[in-house]
């Protein structure tokens, strides 16, 4: 999954990039309000962490200029810990959730979590096809009870198409939020960490669509 991290304290915002990386996450940064208003419009995000005091341009602004464009991706904000007028203002403004400095980054993490399940309608964190089991909270895959062993890009794979199951996703789509903007992007490494997901869960798990992409087979 990818996100945007808006902060313009370099310490947080390398923090932030590192332990949510660390969780399996494809991150980009901007480091104030017009670089951040610029990516959310032009970059297809799984959800967005946003500061709200940036310089350039506020967060507020950002967000409710996101929210006027039809950009709908998740949006968690950071905001002062007794500042209840942001979190009211944000929240109003189109914010989906929101967490007080300082904050626990699994909390945060949990957070991220629960707002990418639910922009995609699923609501239990694990999620069930035969006997593969991809738990989105813990991160883990596990095969008839046994647990399975995956890369951070096998597991990110797995899980976009699993909270997508159903239907077709293009290479295109899975390299826009598998890889954060200034990775190397290269969509053939796709059909190598599917045919790994493969041998390690079975060959019925994910279809090759001619033409369209890869979909995740729902139980049936």
């Amino acid at each position: 999954m990818r996100l945007l991290v808006v902060e313009d304290s370099p310490d947080l915002s390398q923090q932030l990039r590192q332990s949510l990386a660390e969780a399996g996450f494809a991150v980009d940064l901007a480091m104030d309000g017009e670089e951040a208003l610029h990516l959310g419009n032009t970059e297809p995000y799984d959800a967005v962490v946003l500061d709200l005091g940036l310089p350039r341009l506020d967060g507020l602004s950002v967000l409710r200029r996101w929210r006027e464009a039809d950009r709908a991706m998740p949006v968690i904000l950071l905001t002062a810990r007794d500042s209840w007028t942001e979190k009211v203002a944000g929240l109003n403004a189109g914010a989906d959730d929101y967490l007080a400095k300082p904050f626990i980054m699994a909390e945060l993490i949990a957070r991220l979590n629960a707002l990418i399940r639910r922009a995609v309608g699923v609501a239990k964190p694990e999620l069930v096809f035969g006997e593969v089991r991809v738990d989105t909270a813990a991160r883990t895959v596990t095969r008839a009870g046994a647990p399975i062993r995956v890369t951070a890009m096998e597991y990110g794979m797995l899980a976009y198409l699993a909270l997508n199951a159903g239907r077709p996703v293009s290479k295109t789509e899975l390299t826009e939020h598998l890889y954060a903007q200034d990775f190397d992007r290269d969509s053939n490494t796709l059909e190598v960490i599917a045919g790994r997901i493969r041998r390690k869960l079975g060959d019925g798990l994910i279809e090759t669509i001619r033409g369209q992409g890869y979909r995740m087979v729902p139980p049936g």
